[in-house]
């Protein structure tokens, strides 16, 4: 007999964000990638099982390019979730995006470097969850579909100026962007910078689960172009906004949960139909 679903529903919390359920347990999970950031607090939120991780672990003990991504969403993979909420720290890039907006971002340009990005390494790979060994799956949506689109109505319900769509650019960090890197980003268009973004989409999509990005500016990176007095971002200024504006994102993340459909077969939940060559 199958084992029931302990979570439905995923929730990454970014930095700053590191709790949302008040009821609930925590379970520790082993997976062929190693742990997750941290043990999962699993609970329950208008009828529907909730786990929730601190990508960065709760002291914020992993940077960017150290979180342990593949054991994250394995981890939820392993429990039963078919739906990722993942709210992060971003700086905007342009100017009609401002700190306290958020941003549903629906493509991504990936400038991280060293990170194991994949489940499927031929011979070696472990996934429990597809018979196939190498699979090429495609990144042109990354993002999904019907869960921006729940993000974007419970944000216009609550009133919060949310972005309908943005390209995030994901660099490696733990540094923040040079000025000349930034205003390189700015000139390309893109919207929002960050340093966790990929490869958890990517990997998500692997493992055949929706995912949702909410991005929540802080900061106008290094500056914008032709903007005088607008500082460079610091580690603190993004703290700060973060926690300031905690509220307002689980306030966006219950409303969303509630108009998630956890019985909904989406194309998402099929992503791997087409990847594979056999």
């Amino acid at each position: 007999m199958a084992q029931k679903p302990q979570a439905q529903i995923g929730i990454f919390g970014g930095s700053g964000f590191y709790n949302i359920l008040e009821n609930g347990r925590e379970i520790d999970i082993k997976t062929p990638y190693g742990r997750p950031s941290d043990k999962i607090f699993v609970g329950q939120y208008e009828g529907k099982k909730i786990a929730f991780l601190p990508r960065h672990g709760k002291h914020h003990q992993y940077p960017p390019h150290k979180i342990p991504y593949r054991a994250n969403l394995y981890a939820f993979k392993t429990i039963g979730v078919k739906y990722i909420i993942a709210p992060v720290a971003a700086g905007s890039l342009q100017p009609k995006i401002k700190p306290g907006d958020f941003v549903v971002c629906d493509q991504f340009i990936d400038k991280t470097f060293g990170r194991e990005s994949t489940f499927f390494e031929g011979a070696k790979t472990k996934n429990k969850f597809s018979k196939a060994r190498v699979a090429h799956i495609s990144a042109a949506k990354p993002y999904c579909t019907d869960l921006r689109a729940i993000a974007i109505n419970a944000g216009r319900k609550l009133k919060i100026k949310i972005h309908p769509h943005g390209t995030v650019v994901v660099i490696n960090g733990p540094r923040f962007a040079s000025r000349a890197e930034s205003e390189f980003y700015q000139k390309q268009g893109w919207g929002v910078i960050n340093m966790t973004q990929y490869p958890e989409c990517v990997l998500a999509k692997e493992l055949e689960m929706c995912y949702l990005n909410i991005s929540l500016i802080t900061d106008y990176d290094a500056g914008l172009i032709g903007q005088k007095g607008i500082k460079a971002v610091s580690a603190d200024e993004v703290i700060k906004v973060f926690q300031g504006n905690n509220e307002r994102i689980k306030k966006l993340i219950f409303e969303i949960i509630k108009n998630i459909n956890k019985d909904t077969v989406c194309e998402c939940h099929k992503s791997l139909k087409e990847a594979v060559i056999s």
